[in-house]
């Protein structure tokens, strides 16, 4: 199977939304809501896309003609790329019903742990796609990072009770999510945090927490003194509020504020090798990718993840080869070009 064909077998099984474009770039499902559409006109999805390809890269092939070593680490656990599949709760509802959320999770979490990599898995209203997360990490050793929403004190505890049982070797929050239309009013509430509450949040955890949705140097800072091991500069892929920014956007102003003290992840509209190489250059330790990878199983299954893996992390070496970097860490922001 190659991905044309992943591609061609997903068109005809996913829902409304979604339609398993050539290029995931948001144009067509735009604001389609609650699918993968974004918020409002849909133009921050579209933008995320849009300034990882106005970066270029600078070829530079006078160097030393040897191996490219694209594996790197996080948490102390070794993976083959910098890449990692990104959160989706409630598929059938986005996607399509071709699957569960359970045959979801078993399909992704564990064909990602065989190519090398790990998936972030989703959260949602319904407690059971935090059930089937957690159980697909725990039957995979717990290579995998369940993603919780910003639910209130007392439902994260029962959440937290799910992930110490899977044993993830980190456990992250979309904290962005507090502007998803689906989580408005509910009883109880779920929503911001301010930094004492996620403090809070973090100690109940007990393993490495990841932050996800942060835009601004600011954010990140507040996720620092909150204790975080590491953030995801994300407006979760434009859906939860119009007239963001991109993501590649403000990613150089957040690795400065932060200057080391933490890991920083990226994703948001990110689609090849290349993108993968730009973000990296730009300071991230690793890439988020999210609906390809849904593209993937509903396209392929177990064999639709490795491959779609395969693709972007070969693309991710031939891009290094060419640029002059033969390890994740020779990668440097003289290798891209920006206006």
């Amino acid at each position: 199977m190659n991905y044309n064909e992943i591609l061609q077998n997903a068109k005809t099984c996913m829902g409304p939304y979604c339609k398993a474009c050539d290029i995931c770039n948001g144009r067509v499902c735009r604001n389609q809501m609650p699918g993968p559409g974004a918020k409002g006109v849909g133009d921050t999805a579209v933008r995320n896309y849009e300034k990882w390809q106005e970066i270029r890269v600078n070829m530079d092939t006078i160097c030393e003609n040897r191996p490219v070593d694209t594996s790197t680490e996080l948490f102390g656990k070794k993976f083959s790329y910098p890449i990692f599949a990104g959160p989706v709760g409630a598929v059938k509802l986005h996607y399509g019903d071709k699957y569960s959320d359970m045959e979801y999770n078993d399909i992704l979490v564990s064909a990602c742990a065989d190519a090398g990599i790990a998936a972030f898995t989703g959260d949602g209203t319904d407690a059971n796609v935090m059930v089937a997360a957690t159980k697909a990490i725990a039957s995979c050793g717990g290579d995998g990072v369940p993603t919780v929403k910003p639910w209130d004190v007392e439902t994260l505890k029962e959440k937290f009770a799910l992930v110490r049982e899977a044993k993830p070797f980190a456990v992250a929050m979309d904290i962005d999510a507090a502007g998803l239309p689906f989580l408005q009013k509910l009883t109880p509430p779920a929503g911001s945090k301010s930094v004492e509450e996620l403090k809070t949040v973090i100690e109940e955890a007990g393993v490495p927490f990841i932050v996800k949705g942060i835009m601004t140097p600011q954010a990140a800072l507040k996720a620092k003194e909150a204790g975080a091991a590491a953030i995801v500069v994300s407006n979760h892929g434009g859906r939860v509020l119009d007239q963001c920014p991109a993501t590649a956007e403000v990613l150089s102003d957040i690795v400065r504020a932060v200057n080391g003290s933490m890991k920083i992840l990226v994703d948001g509209g990110l689609r090849s090798g290349a993108d993968v190489f730009k973000a990296l250059a730009l300071g991230a330790d690793g890439v988020i990718i999210a609906r390809p990878y849904v593209t993937a199983v509903y396209g392929g299954g177990a064999e639709g993840v490795e491959v779609y893996t395969e693709k972007i992390g070969a693309e991710l070496a031939d891009t290094m080869k060419m640029c002059g970097a033969h390890s994740i860490s020779e990668i440097t922001g003289e290798m891209i070009w920006r206006k």
